[in-house]
């Protein structure tokens, strides 16, 4: 089975961190990158831009509006994900490890594959 765990984060606090800080948070993310790629878990993964640089699109009918920006407004913002392999316990397992979560959220949920009929 595979799980998604996504990080949220404040990115207003990220942003004030220390130039210095802010990299030892980033090197230690990417070297926990390699460790879950060497345990066998890994599938993919990748940070997301400030979500000021995100668009909202809604489709009602045959009208389609795009906003601006996330669909909500709170204070931690989607910042990246992992996509891992092997049963919801160890994806929690690995997800609490990630050196980011000291600063954020991270949510892990199933993947629902869906196929064709």
């Amino acid at each position: 089975m595979k799980f998604l765990f996504m990080i949220y984060h404040d990115e207003n606090q990220l942003e004030a961190m220390p130039e210095g800080e802010k990299q030892t948070l980033i090197d230690s993310a990417l070297d926990y990158d390699d460790e879950i790629r060497r345990s066998g878990h890994y599938i993919v993964s990748d940070a997301l831009q400030h979500s000021r640089t995100a668009r909202t699109i809604r489709v009602q009918g045959a009208k389609v509006s795009t906003t601006d920006g996330p669909f909500a407004e709170t204070k931690e913002q989607l910042g990246g994900f992992f996509l891992i392999a092997k049963d919801l316990d160890e994806a929690c397992a690995v997800a609490s490890r990630f050196p980011p979560a000291r600063i954020g959220i991270i949510e892990v949920r199933p993947v629902q594959e869906l196929t064709h009929s």
